[in-house]
């Protein structure tokens, strides 16, 4: 198989990043970022974007939107996809390379999404309508519901009946052909977690707080930072006095913890799903391996699906 696109995808701390750059540098390729916050200008510390790591190697979603701006997956999937043909229309590989798993899988398994306006007739009949009735209300526009925690709160539920009654009028452009060569990057647990220890105390020495500070005197509020993921969330909560140093340290790194086992965890389900993972041994030669593949032509031999979707 001659694949058009690299995807190197595994938990926070894996070393994802740096294979990714060093493939690119091997093979004439330019990074895609899939990271839900590095998005985000002024978020470097917490979003770890190290881009001295990438040196001359061009980059794409990163830095592209304002703290507060929102990203979702519609929008990621539409600006990696168009990040992929300016790549190839220079003669470059694109090289995907990053963690939320939603965002990649919506690419590789071709979510087919519309954007869904909003539509304030459909909002007042709804607000006349009790919880009960709005459940039983989107089941019978979806019945197969994947995101069950649009149940649990009326804005979100609204929201999710208005999405669900558009897509059945609306069919999404066809997504383009892709032949990706999808490496996960896999490494003992307990390694894993050491640097993840490690690499939070760097953070915190190299001015974490003072970043998060930063956002905050520059107007992003501290709800708004906590939805910006662990880092921002629990120094946000250190700022408001609701924890004390120490605490922040052990509660984060606690978190990052289980955020990278709940990673580890969606990877497994997109494999079970269809995606192709081939995995490599982080703590032996994994650019030789990659590299090796993908001159060969060789993958585990399993197809991508494609699953329907709508935001």
């Amino acid at each position: 198989m001659q694949f058009d696109t690299i995807v190197v995808l595994g938990p926070t701390a894996s070393g994802k990043t740096g294979l990714a750059v060093k493939l690119a540098r091997e093979l004439g390729g330019e990074i895609i970022s899939a990271d839900s916050r590095q998005v985000y200008r002024g978020m470097d510390i917490g979003t770890g974007k190290d881009l001295d790591e990438y040196g001359a190697v061009p980059y794409h979603l990163i830095d592209i939107l304002d703290p507060g701006e929102e990203c979702n997956v519609f929008l990621f999937q539409l600006l990696c996809f168009d990040a992929m043909e300016q790549i190839r229309s220079r003669g470059k590989l694109p090289v995907i390379a990053g963690g939320t798993g939603l965002y990649l899988d919506s690419v590789l398994r071709g979510y087919r999404l519309v954007e869904v306006p909003p539509n304030p007739e459909l909002r007042t009949r709804l607000a006349f309508m009790s919880s009960d009735q709005l459940v039983a209300r989107l089941h019978a526009s979806r019945p197969r519901l994947h995101n069950t925690t649009d149940l649990m709160e009326r804005d979100r539920l609204a929201r999710a009946i208005e999405i669900a009654e558009y897509e059945l009028s609306h069919e999404p452009e066809p997504l383009p052909p892709l032949h990706p060569l999808i490496l996960g990057i896999r490494r003992e647990r307990s390694v894993v977690r050491e640097m993840i220890t490690r690499r939070l105390k760097a953070r915190l020495e190299n001015g974490l707080i003072e970043e998060v500070e930063r956002l905050q005197r520059e107007g992003i509020s501290y709800e708004t930072l906590e939805s910006y993921g662990l880092e921002y969330r629990f120094v946000a909560r250190f700022l408001k006095g609701e924890l004390n140093r120490n605490d922040l340290f052990q509660k984060l790194n606690s978190a990052i913890h289980d955020f990278a086992k709940r990673q580890e965890t969606w990877f497994r389900r997109m494999e079970r799903q269809g995606v192709a993972i081939t995995w490599l041994d982080g703590a032996g030669n994994p650019l030789e391996n990659a590299l090796d593949i993908f001159r060969t032509g060789q993958e585990t031999p399993t197809g991508i699906s494609c699953s329907s979707r709508r935001i």
